[in-house]
């Protein structure tokens, strides 16, 4: 057992208004499975690159054994895949490569293709078997399930089940569930520790909040009641104070000092209430401080005097003349939330991207109803660059609309001035997603929408889409998601 210890640790990056970490403090034992989560935005990848010393800080972080972090970085990905795995790992044996790839149901092929003609899933593939032939090093695990399909997750729940201890960067519910068993949360203001999976800490979060909301309620109603009754008492104080000085003979024989006493006595109950005033204040200014809204997010679909949208009949996508999937015949109608679900590479996004018209090779019958309005979310996030202002500009939507919807899922004032080149990975797939629910369309086409994305934003979207009831086709490997929100499920098989 090594304990990782964190002391009064504050940082902020060079030009930023605020720090990210401001006098924060926790230990860990290393032998903890420990789920990192919290907003986008909040430091979570930051956390894992300052235990690995990457930046200069105030305050101690203090441990004694050596760390891993995922994914590697690859200097040049413009090269064979079986390459990479061996630099990663140099001391592993071409039979333990190929091991690992079936125990993730992936053909050695891959091995030998071009590492960038990947799609991301069989990326992150590589990586993965990279780091299970690597050496027993604490392991921290940066959002390992953006872009695999389910078998390879539970592969790698498999994995994680046989490792000592590690910190799990992971927006996925369902993941998170099957292999922690102590959660950190990166707050507003503080960072907590708690025993127990996912489940069981937002139970706990939950129970919280809702106590700390009742109380604050409860605090307010106090404080309004204490404000009225000091101000009546405190009057009524003054008012009795001035009738000892009265002096018209009717009232000769006052006695001035029972006057005066029962005045100070209603003064100073009125400098009490004053007292309990300021404590319940004090209370209540420490409440909500790391409550997140859920705030409604809203999407404008327009129903399409067409129906069906989409009609595939027979249809199979083809990559170099080669045909990845069985034939597949399916319909999109007003109102469907459609997910496409399959084995990475099976060529689920390209399904996505014939709809949108990009020229893909296929054979079958697909047809698109005419004058379709179509609002695409893309897979990745590379084509974004420049500032929010002239992305709005770009996209010829409401810049109004589409910052009220990144302020609903977390952007903060400076956020909103930080180039997006900057930005997390997290936070450019809000933009992608903003801008998409910000336009009017008759079909939504998502690909991949939540990877990265925190896991209060993805309630948010599931809300959203249950409420609002767009026509979605979408690509996800999110499994409560897809439980939650589609009505249609479409599994592509291998040919």
């Amino acid at each position: 057992m090594s304990l990782i210890s964190v002391k009064n640790l504050t940082f902020g990056y060079d030009g930023a208004l605020n720090n990210i970490f401001e006098n924060i403090s926790f230990n860990l034992d290393t032998d903890w499975k420990l789920g990192l989560i919290g907003r986008n935005g909040r430091g979570k990848t930051t956390l894992l690159e300052l235990l690995q010393g990457k930046y200069e800080y105030s305050g101690t972080i203090t441990k004694n054994i050596d760390v891993d972090y995922f994914p590697f970085a690859i200097k040049n990905k413009d090269r064979m895949s079986i390459e990479i795995v061996n630099e990663l790992a140099p001391n592993a044996e071409d039979w333990e490569i190929i091991k690992e790839l079936n125990l993730l149901n992936t053909d050695a092929e891959i091995l030998y293709r071009n590492f960038n003609l990947l799609s991301g899933g069989e990326q992150v593939k590589i990586l993965l078997i990279s780091l299970f032939l690597k050496g027993n090093n604490f392991l921290l695990i940066d959002e390992p399930t953006n872009h695999l399909d389910e078998s390879a997750k539970n592969n790698l729940v498999n994995y994680l089940e046989k490792k000592k201890g590690f910190i799990l960067v992971s927006h996925d519910r369902n993941f998170l569930d099957k292999v922690v068993n102590h959660i950190i949360s990166i707050n507003n203001t503080n960072i907590e520790i708690m025993q127990g999976n996912f489940s069981s800490w937002k139970e706990n979060k939950d129970k919280q909040d809702n106590f700390e909301i009742a109380q604050n309620e409860k605090l307010q109603k106090d404080i309004n009641r204490l404000e009225i009754a000091s101000k009546n008492t405190e009057k009524w104080s003054n008012v009795v104070e001035k009738s000892k000085y009265k002096t018209n003979n009717s009232e000769s024989g006052i006695d001035r000092g029972y006057v005066g006493h029962k005045s100070a006595k209603m003064m100073k109950r009125a400098k009490v209430m004053e007292q309990r005033i300021e404590k319940s204040i004090e209370e209540k200014s420490n409440l909500l401080k790391n409550i997140d809204k859920n705030e409604n997010l809203k999407i404008l679909p327009i129903e399409s005097r067409k129906n069906p949208l989409v009609i595939a009949k027979d249809l199979q996508i083809r990559y170099n003349d080669k045909v990845v999937f069985s034939k597949e015949s399916f319909e999109v109608k007003n109102g469907d939330r459609i997910a496409i679900v399959g084995k990475n590479g099976i060529g689920k996004s390209s399904i996505l991207k014939l709809i949108i018209g990009n020229e893909i090779s296929y054979s079958g019958d697909l047809r698109i109803a005419n004058d379709l309005k179509i609002s695409y979310v893309p897979q990745n996030t590379d084509e974004l660059n420049g500032n929010l202002k002239t992305f709005v500009k770009d996209q010829k939507i409401d810049e109004s609309i589409f910052k009220a919807m990144l302020s609903k899922m977390g952007f903060s004032k400076s956020d909103f001035d930080t180039h997006i080149n900057d930005m997390s990975e997290g936070q450019k797939k809000k933009v992608l997603i903003a801008k998409s629910m910000s336009e009017q369309a008759n079909i939504y086409v998502w690909d991949e929408p939540l990877n990265y994305i925190d896991i209060l934003t993805r309630v948010q979207i599931e809300d959203s889409i249950l409420k609002y009831k767009p026509t979605l086709i979408f690509v996800e490997h999110d499994k409560t998601f897809i439980e939650n929100v589609a009505t249609k499920v479409i599994k592509l098989e291998k040919n």
